[in-house]
């Protein structure tokens, strides 16, 4: 869920499994950055593309749609461009003219990440319907997704894969494995018990397989247990903190999740990042998740407090990270009701489109969340608005994931 995904879910394989078992970045197959000659006209950003470009190209282009802006042709192009046959979608393809095989790494976060932002768009049926059958064929038993197929469960992949279902319409608790698990049997188990854990969703340690607290995990898998995205519908505004209780229904890992991330935020309205040898610092990117996910669950006043943290306190970052982070602030800015055009005197939307070609057409009409209907089901379908949402092993402070960062992940 934010600028991290495509790298950011990558990491939690690297840390289920261990780097023996680490896919697309660390693989000798991976598809080779482009050094030394020219990025597509196309591509949003003018860093490496290798480990981000399918997920910054959708994160970019699904900001802009919710903020009025059309964006270019070629722009479209370039990332209908990079679907395999199978429908899945790998981090980059340095040559979509070459048939994807069996060493192309295809994954759930690029994957749904161009599922949300495609359709968004409203004019690739055909490809988004591959790409949704294709995260289909890859469901792990659980109900759950890893990065890429075959790699256990994470709150992360999960999380946006249920957000792409949700996108067109499709409720995520009807999508069963072959055992009869949802994506929300999955999100439950990857929730963890109150008590010093305080109800987050947790990340495998690589060693023991052990769940531990995580911030960007757990506003992942709040709003994957809500059924929504980065741009969602708002939940009924509440001034109290739900109560933990024990999480064996998504609402209630739902409701956990949240209370974890208002008292982590409670202090000092942000999130920390934590780098090994170096000092504690803000966490730009993870705060900004954890802003949609609370106003998704109706804490419109701690949400608001970290969106203004937030106005003061990521123009550096948002610069250094290119398109995926100003993607990131125009959804948070959204999910807060601040002006994206005037977010603590920076017009994201205008920085945002200087990230890639010249948009088709721009509007100042700001597709915006909406409340959510108290009468929808508690199945995971309340969703008004499409949605996505974020390589060393684990570093770049600001965008916070694991140990908060990563590299190669910030190369957007």
């Amino acid at each position: 869920m934010n600028v991290r995904r495509s790298a950011a879910a990558l990491a939690v394989a690297v840390v289920a499994l261990g780097t023996a078992a680490a896919p697309a970045a660390f693989a000798d197959d991976a598809s080779p950055s482009p050094k030394g000659s020219p990025l597509p006209s196309g591509l949003y950003g003018k860093k490496d593309p290798q480990f981000d470009g399918v997920f910054r190209q959708s994160y970019a282009m699904l900001a802009q749609k919710t903020v009025g802006v059309t964006p270019a042709a070629k722009a479209v192009d370039w990332l209908t461009g990079q679907q395999c046959a199978s429908g899945g979608f790998a981090a980059y393809r340095a040559d979509a003219s070459e048939p994807c095989n069996s060493k192309t790494q295809v994954d759930s976060n690029s994957t749904a990440a161009a599922i949300q932002a495609l359709h968004a768009l409203g004019n690739e049926s055909t490809t988004v319907k591959k790409s949704l059958d294709w995260l289909k064929s890859v469901q792990n038993q659980d109900g759950g997704w890893g990065y890429n197929p075959g790699l256990p469960s994470d709150a992360n992949s999960t999380g946006i894969v249920v957000g792409a279902f949700a996108a067109v319409g499709e409720k995520p608790a009807s999508v069963k494995s072959q055992k009869g698990k949802s994506p929300l049997d999955a999100l439950t188990k990857l929730a963890m018990d109150c008590g010093k854990d305080g109800g987050a969703f947790g990340l495998a340690d690589a060693k023991s397989g052990k769940l531990a607290p995580n911030a960007d995990a757990t506003a992942a898998g709040v709003l994957g247990a809500l059924g929504q995205g980065l741009v969602p519908a708002k939940g009924k505004e509440t001034d109290a903190a739900p109560k933990c209780a024990k999480p064996d229904t998504a609402e209630q890992a739902a409701d956990n999740g949240t209370g974890y991330l208002l008292k982590t935020l409670a202090e000092s309205g942000h999130l920390t990042s934590a780098m090994p040898g170096s000092e504690d610092q803000p966490d730009v990117g993870n705060t900004a998740d954890a802003v949609v996910a609370l106003a998704a669950a109706g804490q419109q006043e701690q949400a608001k407090k970290s969106g203004e943290w937030l106005s003061e306190n990521s123009a550096a970052w948002a610069e250094e990270n290119g398109p995926a982070a100003y993607a990131q602030l125009v959804f948070a800015a959204l999910a807060t009701g601040m002006d994206a055009r005037d977010f603590g005197g920076a017009d994201l939307v205008k920085q945002l489109n200087a990230q890639g070609p010249k948009p088709k057409a721009v509007s100042e009409v700001t597709v915006g969340a909406e409340e959510k209907d108290e009468d929808k089901d508690d199945d995971g379908s309340g969703v008004s608005v499409w949605w996505i949402v974020g390589v060393g092993l684990v570093a770049g402070a600001g965008i916070g994931f694991l140990l908060s960062g990563r590299k190669k992940k910030n190369q957007l």
